[in-house]
């Protein structure tokens, strides 16, 4: 049978991926990541080519990499939280020079044409590429930032305003992003109001910090007793509430102007609805495998509101490390070699980080172990 066109512009495009980089990826839905040699396209017109330095471990990567999600395309290479230093750029590229230091989120390209990306929302492209286990526009498969390099479009690349560093800064670009962005549109970053956290996890505990940032009230609800301290002390939330005390949850009922859940555990949600004012909000960006249950007499007594928020647009990314450097808003990490990624997808498995892994990539994965793997 013939090749079809796609297939022939695939294939050429191909032919162009010839800048060799060596990546950690997934062979199958074991899950196991060793090293893997693999190429990227030589820098565009429009292309920033980074040297990636440090790498976040987000908990789509490990279901990514499982397969969990039914999408997986093998060999795959996670990682959507990418911070390095430029070394090339293409001729029409005016914003960022070899030198700076910069990052890369979860979208490596869009159409940039539709009402969404003219509008700064380019999350909400309907053609939106992501970082990795995604067919690109010149039909090859994107491989993410566990890697030690990436050729990226100017648009989507963002730059680390100085004082933040990047190995605490890599996880803002997805953890950071999705929790600044919910509380922007909905009204969420009003000094002096009251916010809900629910889960202190990856994208809970940068939610208090963002929250704190703002200037809000801030209260945390967890299922585990033993985070009081942790959340109280070393975060600074205002008031921690063990979800399942049913005293402490009805000391809060009706408090609330938000709350951002961040869990992915399928919960019922009719609890912490009942702890929001009335015209109140929960934002959901956790992602349950069940769908969710809530009753509408829930909503609709008190007129309350539950929505759902996905990461954000560029404009928006840039704006909240820009925020996070003023206020000294970094994610608390733990950097790991290259040689330690699968006991960490172990350990994410089993949440016992505090509370991001950060791969560092610059110092640690090199084309030699590469070259052995194969």
């Amino acid at each position: 049978m013939a090749p079809t066109v796609a297939a022939a512009e695939a294939a050429i495009s191909s032919a162009k991926h010839t800048r060799k980089a060596v990546g950690l990826a997934a062979r199958d839905a074991s899950g196991h990541l060793a090293p893997l040699t693999i190429t990227r396209r030589s820098t565009g017109d429009d292309d920033v080519t980074i040297k990636i330095l440090f790498c976040g471990i987000c908990h789509s990567d490990l279901h990514s990499i499982k397969n969990e999600w039914g999408n997986a395309i093998y060999p795959l290479i996670p990682g959507h939280e990418i911070a390095g230093v430029v070394t090339d750029v293409g001729k029409n590229v005016t914003k960022l020079k070899a030198g700076d230091r910069v990052g890369v989120g979860c979208m490596v390209n869009s159409c940039q044409a539709c009402d969404q990306c003219s509008s700064g929302f380019e999350n909400h492209c309907s053609s939106v590429i992501a970082t990795y286990n995604s067919v690109d526009r010149d039909g090859t498969i994107t491989y993410g930032g566990y890697s030690d390099m990436v050729v990226v479009h100017e648009r989507f690349v963002v730059r680390f305003p100085d004082g933040v560093p990047l190995d605490a800064g890599a996880p803002l670009l997805c953890a950071g992003v999705t929790v600044y962005t919910p509380m922007k549109y909905h009204g969420l970053n009003v000094p002096g109001k009251h916010v809900g956290v629910v889960g202190l996890g990856g994208l809970g505990h940068v939610a208090v910090k963002f929250a704190k940032a703002f200037g809000m009230k801030v209260t945390v609800i967890s299922s585990s007793p033993g985070k009081r301290e942790e959340a109280l002390a070393q975060l600074c939330a205002d008031a921690f509430i063990v979800s399942n005390n049913p005293d402490e949850m009805k000391d809060a009922m009706g408090t609330m102007d938000g709350i951002i859940n961040t869990v992915s555990a399928h919960i019922p949600l009719a609890p912490f609805m009942g702890l929001l004012k009335p015209n109140g909000k929960m934002i959901m960006v956790g992602l349950p495998e069940k769908p969710l249950e809530i009753p509408p007499f829930n909503l609709i007594m008190g007129n309350k509101m539950l929505a759902g928020s996905s990461i954000g647009g560029m404009r928006d990314t840039q704006e909240m490390l820009d925020l996070a450097a003023e206020h000294g808003v970094m994610a608390d990490v733990e950097v790991i070699g290259a040689d330690y990624v699968n006991t960490a997808m172990e350990r994410l498995a089993k949440a016992d980080v505090r509370y991001r892994f950060v791969i560092d990539i610059g110092n640690t994965l090199n084309k030699d172990s590469a070259a052995a793997s194969q």
